[in-house]
């Protein structure tokens, strides 16, 4: 293990830039201070930023870059135009030649999966990459994946992400045997497309190191029923929103319900502690940071929009991710389902082969 945790962080991305990145830096700074950092971005900005920011400009190191990548840009046009060149790049570049642990954007999603995939590659038996969020839950909080990543998963892609997200969870939850779910349509072994039906049925019978409980249903997701839901990327991103929307929808009911009457602002401040503590429970920014499991590398993706405390969060994650060594452990599990590697090449479409 490292003395210290080296997060490169792409300085220019989301949808306030430099500003938000840095104070969210130096949050995450305040909590571990056995971090340092590579900024990437426009050494004009990100220095005059950097000015108001002394404790974090003593452990920081700016790199200037030309390019930003667009949050409108397609991932191929991201490609072509900032390889090489754009803070997004730069700092992925950094993980895959050791100059960093860990690389945090705020940045575009597909054009960051695209770069990451593209110069990271993936793990040997991992056919593609998947995006995994960590959930609040009833019980505490779960690992969600895919939540973006692509649209669609084989059979073969689902019992790779229920390894990676066990895995995951062991790391996060100091979890021994984490349970592992497939999302559908019902819990009955007959509901699901054939994709959903053929992974269940080689995480029940074949030998993979998966605590497997069986189907889950979207309510089951904010119960906390299982440890690790896995799901297609299509559906993982619609949950995912239609969740950090409702979150937004059920505050602002409480906000207006608490200020009506005069026997309702009372109440709230009779309640005040309570509410306090629901408000917590409920804000995004706790749980802001998808991990690209998978890779090569460890590239933590921050929601474009956030501010300064959310970004701490996903440089929180990405330095968890490092001290508890995920890597090496996903690789571990990935080595340990050697007796399931006959029925993994047999799952896999015909042309399909996994990058390595």
């Amino acid at each position: 293990m490292t003395a210290s945790v080296r997060i490169a962080l792409d300085a220019m991305g989301g949808d306030h830039g430099p500003e938000t990145v840095l104070a969210g830096a130096e949050i995450a700074l305040g909590q571990h201070p056995d971090i340092s950092y590579v900024l990437y971005g426009d050494e004009t900005r990100v220095n005059a930023t950097l000015a108001s920011h002394p404790k974090l400009a003593a452990v920081s190191t700016v790199i200037h870059t030309d390019v930003v990548v667009g949050m409108d840009d397609k991932p191929s046009q991201a490609l072509r135009r900032g390889r090489y060149k754009s803070s997004m790049w730069r700092a992925i570049d950094a993980v895959k030649l050791k100059e960093a642990d860990a690389a945090v954007s705020a940045g575009n999603t597909g054009a960051l999966m695209a770069m990451a995939n593209f110069n990271l590659r993936t793990m040997p038996g991992v056919s593609r990459p998947a995006i995994a969020a960590i959930w609040p839950t009833l019980r505490g909080e779960s690992v969600v994946l895919d939540v973006g990543a692509s649209i669609g998963a084989s059979a073969r892609s689902l019992v790779e992400m229920a390894i990676m997200g066990s895995a995951m969870a062991r790391v996060l939850f100091d979890i021994e045997n984490p349970t592992v779910g497939l999302l559908n349509v019902g819990v009955e072994e007959i509901k699901g497309i054939d994709e959903v039906k053929e992974a269940a049925r080689v995480l029940r019978e074949e030998q993979v190191p998966v605590n497997y409980h069986g189907f889950v249903e979207g309510n089951d997701i904010g119960a906390g029923t299982v440890d690790v839901v896995v799901t297609e990327g299509f559906a993982g991103n619609i949950a995912l929103k239609t969740a950090e929307g409702t979150a937004k929808q059920l505050a602002s009911y409480l906000r207006s319900a608490m200020g009506r009457t005069l026997r309702a602002q009372i109440g709230y401040l009779l309640a005040r502690d309570a509410f306090q503590v629901l408000k917590e429970k409920m804000d995004p920014r706790r749980s802001n940071g998808g991990v690209f499991l998978g890779l090569n590398g460890i590239v933590i993706k921050s929601h474009g929009g956030t501010d300064a405390e959310g970004f701490a969060a996903a440089v929180d994650l990405a330095y968890d991710m490092v001290r508890h060594q995920l890597l090496a452990r996903i690789e571990a599990s990935l080595v340990s389902r050697r007796p399931f590697e006959t029925t993994a090449r047999a799952l896999q479409p015909a042309g399909a082969e996994g990058q390595s």
